[in-house]
């Protein structure tokens, strides 16, 4: 599946950016040290100028590409989910049994994230890391209902809609499809948070995972 994803380009709203990092050298470069920064310091403490030191550019030059570290945020969180419905898609389109392609899809969306080799400038992995800490950051805020008519949150809410037509499929009578769906894309980020953050109020640790619970979850409830 790598092979066929490093030939892939992941669209991201062009109203995330002023140009489009995927278009040069140093754009790419922003990407990738933002990543590493903001997984380093955290997202409260990162800022263009702090970036621009560790890559040897201007701060100026960064906001050539992104108007605020909101835009970046949410410009990253759209590349991660696209990157995720592509795992999605490919891992289930060819199994033909509704539950085990509801639970495959599942184990995509919850399972602990290796860095995709095939896009050298971007690790997957300490991208979920940040998904995994700073995603409701791109959600709470008092701009969300305008942001989500522009359409910064079409990807996460077009993975989610992927898994409430699976749900239905398994079960068409279970009335809530798209509570059960959202709760778990959105909760599998907050019980890795817990797991490695809160583990006195989780099941889940080194032996049992968000995928473990929520296929349980989900065979239990849909039955």
């Amino acid at each position: 599946m790598n092979t066929i994803l490093a030939n892939i380009t992941i669209t991201v709203n062009d109203q995330l950016y002023v140009k489009n990092p995927e278009t040069s050298s140093l754009g790419k470069k922003i990407i990738e040290h933002s990543i590493l920064m903001i997984d380093e310091i955290g997202f409260e403490n990162f800022t263009f100028k702090k970036l621009g030191e560790k890559i040897g550019s201007n701060e100026s030059s960064i906001y050539r590409y992104f108007e605020s570290k909101h835009k970046l945020l949410l410009y990253l969180s759209s590349w991660y989910w696209g990157w995720m419905e592509y795992k999605l898609v490919f891992a289930t389109n060819n199994l033909s049994i509704p539950l085990e392609k509801l639970k495959k899809a599942i184990t995509i969306l919850t399972e602990k994230i290796e860095d995709d080799f095939t896009t050298a400038h971007i690790n997957e992995s300490i991208l979920n890391k940040i998904i995994i800490a700073e995603f409701t950051k791109t959600l709470l805020t008092k701009d969300v209902d305008e942001e989500n008519k522009i359409g910064f949150f079409l990807v996460y809410k077009r993975v989610i809609n992927r898994v409430i037509e699976m749900i239905q499929v398994v079960n068409p009578d279970y009335k809530y499809a798209k509570s059960l769906a959202s709760s778990i894309v959105e909760g599998a980020l907050h019980q890795h948070f817990l797991k490695d953050h809160l583990k006195t109020i989780t099941n889940c640790n080194e032996t049992i995972s968000p995928t473990d619970f929520y296929i349980d979850l989900v065979e239990r409830i849909t039955k």
